[in-house]
């Protein structure tokens, strides 16, 4: 008896596997960079994260490498890697970029954006400002990326969706900076730009998320002045060789 081929429209999906070792170790390692856990400026000694991860040394190596090879960490020959201090014009470069995509996401949102969006916003506005009530700092950095992510998802334009996605981890970074200080002029001013929005007035929702994102810009670089002289009297970051 002849036998039939297998009916593809049948198979399941492809058997997940589990993630490898060094990838959760990169994750990791990003998470608590983007959560400024290790601050900039931080001497990522290998194996004091080995001993922290409960891993080995290989796969932190991996990880630091990648890191480096994004910008997130710099490798300093004879002394280690280190989390990468950004300038004030990677700073500026990266937020004015945020500024204008979000402004065209948030025009194109006005157009597109249907109850189940609208919904969304609205729910994720109310989480972030009972956050602020609480005040928890990385709830809020959270809640603020995931919002911004979904004005962008209503613009209704992929590339534009997928280059906002491209910057948005490296703008969680910086907003953790100023999330608090921000507190709820940042939320009262997402109300509003979701009120437009749903008004279905894209000059004006464009406007608003200008103001917005040029306001946390304006004071990312406010802070990180400020940061940096409370740091200038410690001496500088440490210089000790990598053992």
């Amino acid at each position: 008896m002849a036998s039939r081929p297998l009916d593809k429209n049948l198979l399941p999906t492809p058997v997940r596997r589990p993630v490898p070792l060094r990838e959760s170790v990169y994750e990791t390692l990003l998470e608590l960079i983007t959560l400024r856990r290790l601050p900039p400026g931080q001497h990522l000694v290998e194996n004091e994260l080995a001993e922290r991860l409960g891993v080995s040394r290989q796969p932190i190596r991996e990880a630091l490498q990648r890191l480096s090879n994004e910008g997130w960490v710099d490798l300093r020959p004879g002394y280690g890697a280190f989390v990468h201090r950004p300038s004030g014009d990677e700073a500026e470069q990266l937020l004015a970029v945020r500024g204008l995509l979000e402004s065209e996401s948030a025009r194109l949102a006005a157009g597109n954006a249907g109850d189940e969006g609208l919904a969304d916003l609205r729910r994720l506005c109310a989480a972030g400002e009972k956050g602020l009530e609480r005040g928890d700092t990385e709830e809020m950095v959270a809640l603020n990326a995931d919002l911004h992510r979904r004005i962008t998802e209503l613009s209704g334009n992929e590339v534009l969706a997928d280059l906002a996605g491209q910057v948005a981890r490296r703008v969680r970074w910086y907003h953790g900076l100023v999330a608090a200080q921000r507190g709820g002029d940042s939320w009262e001013e997402h109300a509003r730009i979701i009120d437009a929005i749903a008004a279905g007035d894209g000059e004006e929702a464009a406007r608003l998320m200008r103001e917005h994102t040029d306001a946390t810009r304006r004071m990312y670089h406010e802070q990180a002045a400020a940061t940096e002289d409370g740091e200038s009297g410690d001496g500088g970051e440490g210089q000790g060789r990598q053992e």
